[in-house]
């Protein structure tokens, strides 16, 4: 009892001095308070040392009237037709105001739903991320960053990858997180949500090369962004988070599944009506393949102006800065000319003749195939006009057809289907070959390739070839095939407007896919005797030779001391005539006065000549070069024949009508003022720069009307007699070199110059001893001028009146003046001075003076 009261009075007496005892969780609460407030201030200064680190070197926020991402360059035919497009992301930018405010809720409702309220960082997931990635590098989890990202933070990402480089803008680091969120809370204090939401949308990228709505809409819709519908738009909004996981192409039920996430968002957000939710639910999920127009529209021609760009503007400029080429490609006319390049090449490689089957099969094997062919063509329907690749089941013991297997259907390939199809052979004439069996080209178990046809083609066919077979044919309702074959010839095409100077069309081979080699601007071909425009022409302007100067078609021979050679030219025909007018020579392709004219102009001289008409590449310094054994390329034939086409005047020909930046600035204009396709103001503006541009008079006008005069006679009654059935004046040459490896036709009307070639790319073989420019080129030109040219009149060329020129009746045999409706009379153009004074002699004088009044 004492001790305890002694305790007591104790601890009173020490609170009335005022001491009292520390009890130990006040102690412990003290201590925590100064350790939170030391911590928390540590944690401040650690934040601020940060951001200070991991702030320095970050991009400036754009603006957005300054926001130039990468966007995708445009190639247009001068008719406005979209050719190619070329990119490095496939990005078109539109403007907020036309992004449809159901897909901007879309995007919000399944990538952040906040995003509105937020201040730019999802500090929760940032934190996480944090830790995630601390306890990778701890070694207690694995993994990296993880967890979801604002809008705004998104497009943060979007602004590091522009100047910092995928790689580095993309890593899975802390550093990189925290770059992000301090340039997120920089766009939100520096933009409103808006402009925020404006690059967000038309940075995000979407999949298959689509960046932005707007691409995203073109790849997988073929719409304009403000057309798409609200499935279409939720399922484009689903895609951010993993577009190949979404893919609707790859993975279309996954698509229609993360779909029906974000209508879900946008019902629980009250931003739809559950009847629209509904109705877009049961959209079907219906994508179209990304147009290729590259490859399935021009690629020779668009290549060529991709190449042309780059040379000049550089491979940035095109792939990342949005401009728009306008070629001065008309679309129909392309169309046309490749049309008829693959019509002709076929057509020759028909008259080659048939080089065999695809393969082979036993028949396990050819059981195996056909099952395999069922299974992958499925209930596929057959395409008229579609090639495809058929099993051969049976043939008929007369030979008249064979069974084939097409796919899941069975067919019959007729023998008038494949008649042409005899053993190769070159120095063959071809009608006289055709088979009379399908037995002596094909058996059972081949596998061909065939066209699928109508009856009426295979009758039209018929026309051709063989009336008798026309009971051969079966009814309708049998399915129907041709034999075909991939040509191994090639061909170029080249088309000129002379007077807009626009390379209208251009083709250069069968098939760009199987090689992208560009014939008509980059094979050096022998032009054989579509060279001898040049030859005439230099004789007519430099030694003032006449359509009626006499040239001796007797045989020469030349001799090379230099090499120790010899050469002997001699005329298609081997034989010789004599004594020959100018004209005569030209109109008949005769190669001996072509040498003998050569050699009076020189041959320095010719090849100065050469080069002033337009042929870029070097002449052979030798006698043979008369004949075209110089090589050219197609495009400088053809621009050399626009300039016979001017009269003489040459002029650069474009294949880029106009470049603007992606502004719309104008960067290049080269419009022609008579082009009904150009806007106004291009054609006024470029028309008026065309005039200080007049080009060069490299002939007289009255030698290149007098050289159209007797290019008009080729087609009128020499070597380019077919290109009559065009039914408007032509004027042109046939070229066929040595052994038919090269066959031409050069040829032009009034207001269109074409140049066709046909060749093999290595020469393993000739053409075939009948196929002459005639035959194998000049059917080309004359399918794709008929398109070229349908329902625009040609009229006769430019009036001989407004010359110095005198026409007169001349003699085809003496080359002297003969009375007007004579038999052997023909009616030539001379300059004045270098007309003849001569008369035939008649029973009647003859006044000259009289004649040359009257013709005049």
């Amino acid at each position: 009892m004492s001790d305890s009261k002694t305790t007591d009075r104790g601890r009173s007496k020490l609170v009335l001095e005022g001491v009292a005892p520390t009890r130990w969780w006040k102690v412990l609460l003290k201590l925590g308070g100064w350790l939170a407030l030391t911590g928390g201030t540590a944690a401040m200064l650690g934040l601020v040392g940060l951001y200070y680190v991991y702030a320095e070197g970050l991009p400036a926020i754009p603006k957005v009237d300054e926001y130039w991402p990468p966007i995708v360059t445009e190639v247009y035919t001068d008719d406005a037709v979209l050719a190619g497009e070329f990119y490095n992301e496939r990005r078109k930018v539109v403007p907020y105001e036309r992004i449809p405010k159901r897909l901007v809720q879309a995007f919000i409702a399944s990538e952040d739903s906040s995003f509105f309220d937020h201040f730019g960082v999802d500090v929760l997931g940032t934190a996480r991320a944090a830790f995630k990635t601390i306890g990778a590098k701890l070694g207690l989890r694995s993994g990296g960053i993880q967890g979801g990202s604002t809008l705004t933070q998104q497009t943060a990402k979007a602004v590091l990858i522009s100047a910092e480089g995928y790689k580095s803008a993309t890593a899975k680091t802390l550093k990189r997180k925290i770059r992000e969120a301090i340039l997120a809370r920089r766009l939100e204090e520096a933009l409103t949500k808006e402009e925020i939401l404006y690059l967000y949308l038309n940075n995000v990228f979407l999949g298959h090369h689509s960046y932005g709505v707007q691409s995203a809409a073109e790849n997988y819709y073929r719409k304009d962004v403000r057309d798409l519908t609200l499935g279409e738009m939720t399922l484009i909004a689903g895609l951010p988070q993993a577009p190949s996981r979404y893919s609707p192409f790859l993975r279309p039920d996954a698509a229609r599944k993360r779909r029906a996430y974000v209508l879900r968002r946008m019902l629980t957000e009250g931003m739809i009506s559950q009847a629209e939710h509904d109705a877009a639910n049961a959209e079907p999920v219906n994508v179209y393949p990304v147009e290729d127009v590259f490859h399935e529209f021009a690629p020779y021609f668009v290549e060529q102006v991709r190449k042309d760009v780059v040379d000049r503007y550089g491979n940035p400029a095109l792939l990342k800065e949005g401009l728009k080429v306008f070629t001065t490609m008309d679309s129909e006319r392309q169309r046309a000319a490749q049309d008829a390049v693959m019509d002709g090449l076929l057509s020759l490689d028909k008259r080659q003749g048939w080089r065999g089957p695809v393969q082979q099969l036993g028949p396990e094997a050819l059981k195996a195939f056909i099952e395999r062919a069922k299974r992958a063509m499925g209930k596929e329907a057959l395409v008229e006009g579609r090639l495809y690749v058929a099993a051969v089941t049976a043939i008929d013991s007369d030979g008249k057809g064979a069974d084939i297997q097409v796919g899941p259907h069975a067919a019959r390939l007729p023998l008038l289907g494949m008649r042409w199809a005899r053993k190769v052979n070159p120095e063959g004439y071809y009608p006289a070959m055709m088979i009379s069996s399908v037995k002596r080209a094909i058996a059972v178990g081949d596998l061909v390739v065939v066209r699928h046809v109508t009856k009426k083609d295979l009758t039209d066919d018929k026309e051709q070839w063989d009336k008798g077979l026309a009971a051969d044919i079966p009814d309708e309702g049998v399915k129907l095939f041709r034999l075909e074959q991939t040509p191994e010839a090639q061909s170029a095409l080249v088309s000129v407007d002379p007077h807009r100077q626009y390379l209208t069309a251009m083709v250069g081979g069968y098939d760009f896919d199987d090689n992208e080699f560009n014939r008509a601007f980059q094979a050096c071909r022998q032009p054989g005797s579509a060279f001898k425009p040049f030859v005439y022409s230099a004789a007519l302007e430099q030694l003032n030779w006449t359509e009626a100067t006499i040239i001796v078609d007797s045989p020469i021979v030349e001799h090379d001391p230099d090499n120790k050679v010899s050469w002997k030219p001699e005329n298609y025909s081997e034989e010789f005539v004599g004594d020959v007018l100018l004209r005569t020579a030209l109109v008949n392709s005769m190669n001996i006065p072509a040498v003998k004219t050569f050699g009076a102009v020189g041959v320095k001289n010719m090849a100065a000549w050469s080069t002033k008409l337009g042929i870029t590449t070097p002449m052979n310094m030798d006698f043979s070069a008369a004949l075209g054994s110089s090589c050219v390329y197609p495009v400088d034939l053809a621009n050399a024949y626009a300039t016979f086409n001017r009269y003489g005047r040459k002029k650069p020909t474009y294949f880029v009508r106009k470049v603007e930046d992606r502004w719309g600035r104008t960067l290049e204009d080269h419009t022609a003022f008579d082009d009904a396709w150009a806007p106004l103001q291009d054609r006024v503006a470029a028309g008026y720069a065309r005039l200080f541009e007049p080009g060069e008079q490299v002939m007289s006008p009255e030698v290149g009307f007098i050289l159209t005069h007797l290019l008009r006679g080729v087609v009128q009654q020499g070597t380019g007699g077919p290109a009559t059935r065009l039914g408007k004046p032509a004027a042109g040459k046939t070229g066929t070199t040595n052994d038919s490896f090269d066959a031409w036709f050069a040829a032009y009307t009034r207001d269109l110059v074409t140049v066709a070639w046909v060749g093999y790319d290595l020469n393993p073989h000739p053409l075939g001893r009948y196929e002459t420019g005639g035959r194998a080129a000049l059917p080309i030109w004359l399918n794709y001028m008929k398109r070229g040219l349908e329902g625009r009149p040609q009229s006769e060329f430019f009036p001989w009146q407004s010359m110095d020129l005198v026409r007169l009746h001349i003699d085809k045999k003496t080359g002297k003046i003969a009375p007007a409706g004579s038999k052997n009379s023909e009616l030539m153009f001379f300059k004045k001075g270098t007309e003849p004074k001569d008369a035939v002699p008649d029973k009647n004088t003859v006044d000259v003076d009289q004649f040359m009044m009257g013709a005049q």
